[in-house]
């Protein structure tokens, strides 16, 4: 009895539960799976799943590349420490790009400014279809948007890359079905669960690395259909707007044609970790373009073969 008094309880916080679901579907698909991908781009929730990566298989590598399609419209910032994270780690990394298959005539834009984020659909499946994977790993969450939060764990996607949210496979408490034939694929979301704030607590307790373009910055920008726009050489002020000076952060980081930042003075992780406790809005809805073309715009993409 006295043993058993003298045992020291440790109670496991939600960061521990959902660590350790991440972990266990991370194994999941290197078990059930021939040929996986982790898809990085250097935002917080693919560097989130990368360390998670890390606890899942260290000290062993990864029994999976890095996968990442530049749009070649990506902010430096974030392709400057996807490089470098992958070299600190020194796992392989591949990189396609859209402009790529704009070459060889896969991908065809309607103007020279359309936005090329949904284009990373067809690159995608053509690296996959190069590769011959037959899962890719990604950080999207149930709570970004409505057509993520019906999205299995595990996301069956056909022959062509669709996803059709009537033909999706049930997950039991947690069993998990990888199988597909030749072609298929499935999309796996070790971190579907979590929130954004349950995100960036985790950064704050792990300590992680992060772009600096997360933390407060001032930012040339111009007010445009509500948002904050960043004046760049791909998104210039249009005669008649007002260039400002703010100090910004960005939520998400997506292409620079279609993120905006929002007004903020969080410049520490302890900041920011506040800041997102006490918004009411997701950062897709808040500061992302291309779901705003329409009600559906993210479930037609994702019908496409996205992300």
């Amino acid at each position: 009895m006295s043993n058993l008094a003298s045992l020291s309880t440790h109670t496991l916080s939600h960061l521990d539960w959902l660590e350790s679901e991440a972990i266990y579907i991370l194994r999941e698909v290197a078990g059930q799976c021939a040929n996986p991908a982790l898809l990085f781009s250097g935002g917080k929730d693919s560097i989130v799943l990368l360390h998670l990566a890390e606890k899942a298989f260290r000290p062993g590598r990864f029994p999976f590349p890095l996968l990442n399609i530049d749009t070649g419209h990506n902010y430096p910032e974030v392709l400057a420490f996807r490089d470098y994270r992958a070299a600190q780690l020194g796992e392989r990394l591949i990189v396609r790009s859209v402009e790529d298959s704009m070459k060889r005539g896969t991908v065809v834009l309607k103007s020279p400014d359309e936005l090329r984020n949904k284009h990373q659909s067809v690159t995608l499946l053509e690296a996959i279809e190069e590769f011959g994977f037959d899962c890719c790993i990604g950080g999207a969450r149930r709570d970004e948007e409505k057509a993520r939060a019906k999205e299995r764990i595990f996301s069956f996607r056909d022959e062509f890359g669709q996803w059709d949210p009537k033909n999706q496979r049930p997950e039991l408490w947690n069993l998990f079905n990888a199988r597909v034939h030749k072609g298929e694929n499935i999309r796996a979301f070790p971190i579907s669960n979590w929130t954004e704030l349950d995100v960036w607590q985790y950064i704050g307790r792990e300590q992680l690395e992060i772009p600096s373009i997360y933390f407060a910055h001032e930012r040339p920008i111009v007010r445009r259909n509500g948002l904050l726009q960043p004046v760049t050489e791909l998104t210039p002020a249009v005669p008649g707007e007002t260039i400002e000076t703010m100090m910004v952060r960005f939520r998400t980081l997506g292409d620079v044609t279609c993120t905006a930042p929002v007004a903020s003075d969080a410049d520490t992780l302890e900041k920011i970790i506040l800041e997102t406790a006490s918004t009411t809005i997701t950062e897709r809805g808040a500061t992302r373009l291309d779901d705003q073309t329409s009600e559906a715009s993210m479930e037609q993409r994702k019908k496409e073969g996205y992300f």
